[in-house]
């Protein structure tokens, strides 16, 4: 059988590699003194709130399954416009909002619209390995720019501007980012936007993890600076429905309705149970149990990575944002006698029954440095972690 080389170019996403050793090794595990403990997948451990669930079993009962407009639920374009103006301030027409099957969807649709076969999105290394992927479904090549601490782990105006060249369509960001945590200030996404608008190009906005903002100065949505700018957003993180696969995203006026056309081809809708679901997100008692689970995030934040720095597992920029630390794994490996972040990943989780991710799916930068740790399970775990840590690397 002959494989497109679209498909081809696809590399393995090795989280999920890694996830699949850890799940053997924890079955064998399971009922010894340690059994595993799963930190390298960025899923909340809390569920939908009961509003939420509620209004999706009423959804089922009342048999109101039917599909919706490609565009999503009129109701909730609403509610996440009246979410936009409450929470940061700014104001987005429901006309502008799309809602999708997740983030992934909504990148797929953004990709198919904007890129050309042949052109060249500018990303961050590190960055979330799927989204240089949907540029390269769309026969376009995603060029990775190599970042520093200095910079949060982002690009600047400086580096964009230095990359352009005539096969440059735009940017592809993601605020706060996946696996650092670290998002773009907002002066210098301007800066990056104004370096784009010169030269007639699109500027995506991965903002998946916005709702999980710590510090005031970051937590500002991209949307405020432009209408032309692409946002990407989802119901996953921030509202706690990763398998619900629902998300949103936010466009240009005149970008509706060729993003309208492609959804109807390629999705139909989004799961209309889910859209339904969503509704309850805003209801003033979700919205502050929300706000609870932000805190709690924040608080293993504040918790985990001064343990991870004082095993020498060092963290070169505190997260502001997200629920991961991308943590310098050299001294570690050279504790425990092996060769780079992948070896380390797989000693921790032999040696000290602890699941993490390396950092070869983010990029082709240092990859063999780092590990990217996930705050995204309980407290009670993540101490347990640190003891197990400790025990090992002392």
């Amino acid at each position: 059988m002959r494989i497109a080389t679209r498909a081809q170019r696809i590399e393995p996403f090795y989280v999920m590699e890694v996830a699949k050793a850890a799940q053997a090794l924890a079955h064998a595990v399971q009922d010894g003194p340690e059994p595993m403990i799963f930190l390298n997948i960025g899923e909340p451990d809390f569920t939908a709130p009961p509003l939420v669930q509620e209004a999706a079993a009423r959804t089922i009962a009342s048999g109101g399954t039917q599909y919706t407009q490609a565009l999503g639920l009129p109701a909730l374009r609403e509610r996440i416009s009246g979410w936009y103006a409450e929470r940061f301030g700014v104001d987005v027409p429901a006309r502008r909002i799309v809602v999708t099957a997740g983030a992934s969807a909504a990148l797929q649709l953004a990709c198919l619209a904007l890129i050309e076969a042949g052109d060249e999105v500018l990303m961050p290394d590190p960055s979330y390995p799927c989204n240089r992927h949907f540029v390269s479904a769309a026969e376009g090549t995603a060029v990775l720019i190599p970042t520093t601490p200095e910079e949060r782990y982002q690009l600047s105006s400086e580096k964009v501007r230095a990359a352009w060249t005539a096969k440059t369509r735009g940017v592809l960001l993601a605020s706060p980012s996946n696996p650092t945590g670290t998002s773009i200030a907002p002066d210098e996404l301007r800066r990056i936007h104004g370096v784009v608008q010169e030269r007639g190009g699109i500027t995506l906005i991965d903002e998946i993890y916005l709702g999980l903002s710590y510090e005031a100065q970051f937590g500002q949505t991209a949307l405020a600076i432009a209408d032309d700018i692409v946002s990407i957003n989802s119901f996953s993180k921030y509202f706690n429905m990763t398998g619900w696969r629902l998300g949103w995203m936010v466009v240009p006026e005149q970008l509706v309705p060729v993003v309208e056309r492609l959804a109807q081809n390629l999705f139909i809708c989004a799961s209309t149970v889910a859209q339904h679901a969503a509704l309850a997100c805003f209801e003033p008692d979700s919205i502050a149990e929300y706000e609870r689970r932000r805190a709690e995030f924040k608080a293993r934040r504040d918790y985990f990575i001064p343990e991870l720095q004082r095993l020498g597992l060092a963290v070169p920029v505190l997260p502001d944002g997200a629920f991961y630390a991308w943590a310098d794994g050299t001294q570690a490996a050279a504790r425990l006698g092996v060769q780079g972040s992948w070896d380390l990943a797989y000693a921790l989780m032999d040696r000290a029954h602890l699941a993490v991710t390396p950092g070869r799916d983010f990029g082709t930068h240092e990859p063999e440095r780092f590990l990217r740790f996930s705050t995204a399970s309980s407290m009670e775990h993540l101490q347990e972690a640190v003891r197990r840590l400790r025990g090992l690397l002392g």
